[in-house]
């Protein structure tokens, strides 16, 4: 466990996990606005093998808008990065960013608010994926 994101073991499929993400994301509103199949992408520019590793780009524009107008340079951190990972026991991980964490070091108050709210829905995010777990 990193002290910068939050994450979730799903007993699901890798695409499976990607699918219930993406699903998860939007229920709470939260769109896709990137998707980065680095196992791909290390395979073609480097001729190298990685596990099934996906990296969501989330983003909330309704959060994105407040944040962009308490700090106009914060869209250096904007989206909030999603990865969805196949360990090689087979184990699919889900893990979120912190926006707290990733943005500690911005000193804004108006900013701390937002990433308060982003951390709750990634949070309920979180907890969807672990429902759809169960249920599947």
């Amino acid at each position: 466990m990193s002290d910068y994101t939050f994450s979730r073991t799903v007993d699901m499929s890798f695409d499976d996990a990607i699918a219930a993400t993406t699903a998860a994301l939007a229920r709470h509103g939260f769109g896709v606005l990137t998707e980065i199949d680095v196992t791909a992408t290390l395979k073609k520019k480097l001729d190298a093998d990685f596990k099934p590793y996906r990296i969501l780009g989330a983003c909330s524009p309704a959060h994105a808008y407040r944040a962009l107008q308490a700090e106009d340079k914060i869209g250096a951190m904007l989206p909030c990065n999603v990865i969805v990972q196949q360990h090689t026991d087979g184990t699919v991980e889900v893990s979120a960013i912190d926006p707290i964490a990733s943005m500690q070091a911005v000193e804004n108050p108006a900013l701390g608010e937002v990433a308060v709210e982003v951390q709750t829905k990634l949070r309920e995010v979180m907890d969807d994926l672990g429902s759809a777990a169960k249920a599947a």
